[in-house]
């Protein structure tokens, strides 16, 4: 693979200290940025869905949804964070080519003082409690292959829920990537389950090979 270096690559190399950086700010920032989620959410509920009849308003549902959560999130913040939130981020690290279009989460996180490394969340509509396969997907094809949030230990995915119940969800979750969830004890109130990997990580990069991913379901 023939890649020259982006502006990022430039400005914020793979030293030691930029890895460093990456592993403590995921560790210490996780719960507060999903705080901040689920804050959004309410928010969307309240604001958005509740005034609309989604199953009448379903054209471009995940893009539409994700559009109108990001700044509802980041209207919670105090604007003192060391991240930023941002709607649609690409992913230059694992892109394949130079002229590839690189991944590009949905929603990320993105450190202030080392805009390389991003804390990712994925979304996908889930039209019934046993349509995960998609969702699945993105969890086993790039969360854990290292595509997405190679600098991160941990992730999330958001389940935006149309029809049945999270309980189903979870379960069919459990058994198609397979993994076992856990409680989140932040979240307990709220539909937020964890699960712990092994990734495969690429040769002779230093990504976290360990990594967690949050399940966060929605329902619409």
């Amino acid at each position: 693979m023939d890649r020259r270096l982006t502006i990022g690559e430039a400005r914020w190399p793979e030293t030691p200290e930029f890895l460093t950086v990456a592993k403590c700010w995921n560790r210490n920032a996780s719960t507060i940025m999903l705080e901040f989620v689920w804050k959004g959410y309410e928010l969307l509920c309240t604001e958005v869905l509740s005034e609309v009849d989604v199953n009448l308003a379903d054209e471009q549902l995940e893009r539409n949804i994700t559009l109108y959560l990001v700044p509802r999130i980041r209207r919670h913040m105090s604007g003192y964070e060391p991240f930023d939130v941002e709607h649609e981020v690409d992913e230059f690290e694992t892109r394949v080519s130079p002229s590839a279009q690189p991944p590009r989460y949905d929603i990320a996180f993105i450190l202030r003082n080392n805009q390389r490394i991003m804390w990712p969340l994925e979304a996908k509509v889930l039209r019934t409690d046993g349509a995960v396969g998609p969702y699945v997907g993105e969890v086993t094809e790039n969360f854990l292959t290292c595509r997405y949030a190679p600098f991160s230990s941990e992730g999330a995915m958001l389940g935006y829920l149309l029809a049945g119940q999270s309980v189903n969800v979870f379960r069919n979750i459990e058994e198609k990537v397979p993994c076992s969830l856990e409680n989140h004890p932040g979240f307990t109130s709220h539909n937020h389950k964890k699960s712990n990997h092994n990734r495969k990580v690429p040769a002779g990069k230093q990504y976290p090979n360990n990594f967690r991913c949050h399940h966060l379901i929605m329902p619409l």
